[in-house]
């Protein structure tokens, strides 16, 4: 990952973290083209057609401003696997055995590709969260269509309605 693209990552995680230290959850894309461009959802994790529908109107400003770079942030539950990762959209319940709240990410730059990883975070007893430094996954990845950010690649790259699957 390139330094604009992580300046990119950095300035939407920060946007994330403000939002779940005030208690909310919303998806975060950060666009970088003729200008940059911040854009949030609040309903992204009530279901798939509500996040596939915030990817596609992403995608749409990114064409506009003609973005190079993007990315987007997502508070989820993960929960480790033998086949990989279980997610699933955060809530005020307790986390289950072995789940764990991380920000999900997906970076995309014109000139150095994709790039997914996560910001691990821990509660303290009175619920405030703390959280960890980004991470880039450097083993392979195989993201399935529900991974926040795989509609808006689509979308960007093939020409294809981002929304269907």
């Amino acid at each position: 990952m390139n330094e604009a693209t992580e300046t990119l990552l950095h300035e939407a995680v920060e946007r994330l973290q403000a939002a779940i230290r005030s208690r909310d959850c919303p998806a975060v894309v950060a666009l970088h083209g003729q200008r940059r461009l911040l854009l949030s959802d609040y309903d992204y994790l009530r279901d798939a057609a509500t996040a596939h529908a915030f990817e596609h109107r992403a995608a749409e400003k990114a064409r506009e401003i003609k973005a190079t770079r993007w990315v987007i942030v997502v508070p989820q539950v993960w929960l480790a696997t033998d086949t990989g990762i279980s997610a699933r959209a955060v809530s005020n319940l307790p986390l289950r055995d072995g789940e764990n709240e991380v920000i999900s990410w997906t970076a995309f730059d014109a000139d150095d590709g994709v790039d997914y990883g996560f910001v691990p975070y821990t509660r303290r007893p009175n619920g405030s969260p703390v959280f960890d430094e980004p991470k880039i996954f450097t083993e392979p990845v195989r993201p399935h269509a529900q991974m926040p950010g795989i509609t808006l690649l689509r979308g960007l790259n093939d020409g294809t309605d981002p929304t269907a699957d």
